[in-house]
């Protein structure tokens, strides 16, 4: 398919989105994740109590990673749809979420699973990839969940270390 200079095909940009985002979330495709290495695959592998530990004393809990990359990915969908959201409380989540039982782990798990499978549905169903918001924001998860994903698996170095 020949495409105008400059231009790039949408079935190719979201190929690769899609790829990247089963990539970081729950099945390594080997783009830049090693195997087992996924968001989902890496939490399976947590325990509530390692979930609970702050890695310093000025860093969260995994916990709250996790419960700030659902809580991004409900603002990015409302950013997506239009119109923004208004001002978020960012710091909110990391002064309240800390340690958590196991059922409360179980249910964050599922949230965010719940979570990812709506918004890749929701993405899927885009039909037009023309608006700054759209495709910068379908970037930024991948992105956002990837660093995140960098920072739960380096605190795994610390909270089972014992």
């Amino acid at each position: 398919m020949s495409l105008e200079p400059g231009k790039i095909s949408v079935a190719v940009f979201t190929k690769e989105l899609f790829d990247l985002l089963e990539e970081t979330f729950e099945n390594v495709q080997g783009a830049y994740l090693d195997k087992g290495d996924s968001l989902f695959e890496t939490l399976e592998g947590i325990t509530a109590d390692e979930a609970s530990i702050p890695v310093g004393s000025r860093c969260a809990s995994i916990a709250a990673h996790i419960e700030h990359v659902i809580f991004y990915l409900e603002v990015l969908e409302k950013h997506i749809q239009g119109p923004p959201p208004g001002r978020q409380d960012w710091g909110e989540i990391w002064a309240r979420v800390g340690g958590v039982t196991e059922s409360e782990w179980g249910d964050l798990k599922t949230r965010l699973r719940t979570k990812y499978v709506h918004i890749t549905s929701f993405l899927h169903n885009i039909e037009e990839w023309d608006r700054e918001e759209v495709i910068g924001g379908a970037m930024s998860i991948v992105v956002h969940t990837a660093y995140h994903l960098g920072e739960v698996r380096q605190a795994c170095c610390t909270v089972k270390a014992g």
